[in-house]
């Protein structure tokens, strides 16, 4: 995926969540919007590596990592699960991006 794609997806989908949960502004203020966006380049990237390693075990594993790394910060899982519905739902320019929603597809399965 390029570089202006994912900044298009990672801008789109900070501010569907920001929109829908504005209580996050207070709860985390700025530092936690940059820390959302920075996410969600990291989801990105590692959904990237897993295509091109063709290995989804390794988005599981990231994702394993990223919800005890975000509940241990109070951050809870279903924002983790919507943040991934939000990502999935912008998937659709690619062949490339129908397989990164179903990495994240099985990762929500793992979630939930």
């Amino acid at each position: 995926m390029d570089t202006g794609r994912k900044e298009q997806i990672v801008t789109e989908v900070v501010k569907q969540i920001y929109d829908a949960y504005p209580y996050l502004w207070e709860k985390f203020g700025e530092n936690g919007h940059k820390r959302t966006t920075e996410d969600n380049y990291h989801h990105l990237n590692h959904l990237e590596t897993a295509y091109n390693m063709n290995d989804k075990q390794f988005f599981m594993d990231y994702t394993e990592w990223l919800e005890q790394v975000l509940t241990s910060r109070n951050v809870g899982k279903e924002l983790i699960i919507d943040n991934f519905e939000r990502l999935i739902s912008r998937m659709k320019e690619s062949e490339e991006e129908k397989k990164y929603s179903s990495y994240l597809n099985n990762a929500l399965t793992l979630l939930k």
